[in-house]
């Protein structure tokens, strides 16, 4: 699909977002159409890849925070990169979805270069949590208006939202998104990630009841 098919067009899209392009993205998990937006409040470039028929009720939907040393680099730390693969094929095999993808959003929202100095104090002893605070950065700084107001220009009313994380599901509602159901995207914890998942289950609330499988002898703190 190209910008003159427009077959996801809307030309009453909301105030904070402008719809900048959309092509036929041919990827290793199947053809998605590229939506591109940009953010009018803050100036940052999204996307989202459209699978299928999403317009109504019940589209599957990923909304992912940028994590380039996860998805790009394949890092160990987190489970980011396995979590975008899997909700890339999760979305295919369904038929019909929609991944947003979020600028802006590195290490929970507090940026790139934040989130290494926060990964080095994490290798020092502390957890994810308190590391962000231990430089003087929210734990949590993410916001969700963005991907809400390209899901209501893609015309999607309710999503069932592949996530770990209440807080995205709470925000989804807030913007006027319903959640008909929030559906595990779970992956198999590393022994390099153990500690940091145990983390935001425990300190951040989300939602892996696989990780009481994982192998014993670790806890949040690492030990």
């Amino acid at each position: 699909m190209t910008d003159s098919d427009g077959a996801h067009r809307n030309s009453a899209h909301s105030s904070g977002i402008e719809r900048a392009a959309e092509v036929q993205l041919s990827t290793t998990y199947g053809e998605f159409c590229a939506v591109g937006y940009l953010d009018l409040d803050r100036g940052d470039e999204q996307i989202a890849l459209v699978y299928g028929d999403i317009e109504g009720d019940g589209a599957l939907t990923r909304v992912h925070s940028e994590c380039l040393t996860g998805d790009a680099f394949g890092s160990r730390h987190c489970e980011c990169g396995d979590q975008l693969s899997a909700a890339l094929r999760a979305i295919v095999s369904e038929g019909r979805g929609v991944l947003v993808y979020l600028q802006g959003h590195e290490g929970r929202g507090i940026g790139l270069l934040a989130k290494l100095r926060a990964m080095r104090l994490q290798s020092e002893g502390m957890d994810t949590v308190e590391a962000n605070l231990a430089l003087g950065l929210p734990a949590d700084a993410r916001d969700y208006r963005v991907a809400a107001e390209m899901l209501h220009d893609l015309g999607v009313r309710s999503v069932r939202l592949l996530s770990n994380n209440p807080l995205k599901r709470e925000a989804l509602l807030r913007h006027g998104i319903k959640v008909s159901e929030q559906v595990p995207l779970l992956i198999p914890p590393r022994e390099e990630n153990l500690s940091y998942l145990v983390t935001k289950r425990e300190r951040l609330g989300h939602h892996l009841p696989h990780l009481d499988q994982a192998p014993l002898g670790h806890t949040a703190d690492g030990s």
